[in-house]
């Protein structure tokens, strides 16, 4: 509803005068916001470390936090140094898989006991996306995913929408908001020297519905494909799992790179659905992407197209890879990419 008011203007410039002046201010109440720190093995995931940034968009405190108890100590210690202005931790059995059922009470019981929260952050990935949404039901608000922005405050959020090829801006009025953060489209934060005190809580009392059974890892030497700083993907141009390997392997070893494939390479069973990249796999934004014999559908582009530099191979001159490719290279792969590694110096 809109009202007109009316102001007698010779009155009201009397009223100010120099003898009867009066200061007015205006403030607006500060926005703290939570971010769950997610850790593996002892270490913060370095998306956290991105979705911290994030964070630190929000006018107000950044508050952290650490649930768990298996190698939780080694991961305080390096949360303690994070550019966070309060410490909690919630150390117990129960957090320690990330278990939406447990892990999301807790979440809400931290926001709505403390009434200066009005974010809660998390990286968007597998944990963060299993979690973060039923905190966001139970906190009766909406889930806001995989942010590559936010500006005013934290009331306002760009994601990409049809594949990235479009931007969309959301504005919430919502008091408590809730978001997963992408962790290649901001700059992780940096540990600092000082260290900030640690506050224990206690957890919160709830049934895990889909209890913990067992974990398969596959371990590999090469850097981590999420965080790599170098990338050398594989498509279904390979032909087989044998020249995959034979192909990808050298040039990633010769690079120290990180292995990736596109959907039609894992599909046909090249390469482990871990290797993944695009919209149904993994969001990478490495410094240098090589894409081997990968045509570029719009679904991997999704997922690479933020790479600072982009490497193509492939014999079609049409493929759409060439579109968003900074250094493009028609060629046979099978002759191309041998001689390529051969001449990288070891």
């Amino acid at each position: 509803m809109t009202s007109l008011i009316t102001m007698n203007i010779p009155a009201l410039r009397s009223a100010f005068s120099a003898t009867s002046r009066r200061t007015f201010s205006t403030s607006r109440a500060k926005l703290d916001a939570l971010v769950y720190l997610e850790h593996r093995d002892g270490k913060i995931n370095p998306g956290s470390l991105s979705a911290l940034t994030a964070a630190q968009k929000v006018d107000g405190k950044v508050v952290g936090l650490v649930a768990g108890s298996e190698n939780v100590d080694s991961v305080v210690e390096e949360a303690k140094k994070l550019p966070v202005n309060k410490l909690l931790l919630a150390k117990s059995d129960i957090y320690n898989h990330h278990s939406p059922s447990t892990l999301a009470p807790l979440l809400k019981s931290i926001v709505e006991n403390d009434s200066a929260i009005t974010h809660l952050f998390a990286v968007h990935s597998a944990v963060g996306k299993n979690v973060l949404p039923r905190a966001a039901a139970l906190l009766d608000t909406s889930i806001i995913a995989d942010i590559l922005n936010l500006e005013n405050g934290g009331t306002e959020f760009t994601r990409g929408i049809y594949a990235g090829n479009a931007i969309s801006t959301i504005k919430s009025d919502e008091p408590k908001k809730v978001v997963t953060v992408r962790g290649t489209a901001f700059d992780a934060a940096v540990a600092g020297s000082s260290e900030v005190a640690v506050e224990e809580i206690a957890a919160v009392d709830a049934k895990d519905h889909a209890p913990y059974v067992s974990s398969e890892m596959t371990v590999t030497a090469r850097p981590d494909l999420g965080s790599a700083s170098r990338v050398i993907s594989g498509g279904r141009a390979l032909k087989s799992a044998e020249n995959f390997n034979q192909i990808i392997e050298p040039l990633a070893d010769k690079l120290g790179a990180a292995i990736g494939a596109s959907r039609a390479a894992v599909d046909s069973g090249y390469a482990d659905n871990s290797l993944q990249v695009g919209q149904t796999g993994k969001i990478v934004a490495p410094e240098l992407y090589m894409a081997i014999g990968i045509s570029g559908a719009i679904q991997h582009l999704a997922g690479m197209k933020d790479s600072k530099l982009i490497v193509a191979v492939n014999k079609d001159p049409e493929a759409p890879i060439f579109q968003i490719a900074d250094v493009g290279l028609v060629a046979d792969l099978f002759e191309a990419v041998p001689e390529i590694t051969k001449k990288i110096d070891t």
